[in-house]
């Protein structure tokens, strides 16, 4: 035995339940369990959706962290060759001094490239090698 529901519809959606239910061989059961139905799968693929929208939201946000993380390293050894082939000349072994002056080139190597990443400047830029 089924279990009976009792409820409630407004006017206009009663009266096209009756006209829908007027022809043959469809009883006004059958189509509010067909909607039923169809209302609770719809239900449960939006929630399929949502979950699926959650983790590609998270995905995208980490894609993107990844791209800045790979923006930096990239921007980083352009920049260091450039600088290492235009000021650096074969030198003997280091002394202090140099090994000074080294340390002072890295700081300001790590701060030039901090500079061109939030400027938005890229050494490897094609558009700016068309400028030039």
């Amino acid at each position: 035995m089924k279990p009976r529901h009792n409820i409630y519809l407004d006017d206009e959606i009663s009266a096209q339940l009756e006209a829908l239910a007027a022809k043959p061989g469809v009883s006004k059961s059958a189509i509010i369990a067909d909607a039923l139905r169809q209302y609770i799968r719809h239900r449960g693929a939006s929630g399929i959706d949502e979950a699926f929208r959650i983790r590609f939201d998270r995905v995208t946000r980490d894609l993107g962290l990844v791209r800045r993380d790979l923006d930096v390293l990239t921007e980083s050894l352009a920049f260091f060759v450039k600088l290492y082939l235009t000021f650096n000349a074969h030198a003997p072994v280091p002394d202090r001094a140099a090994q000074a002056v080294a340390r002072d080139r890295f700081q300001q190597f790590i701060e030039q490239v901090g500079r061109q990443i939030a400027g938005g400047k890229r050494s490897l830029d094609q558009s700016q090698g068309e400028d030039r």
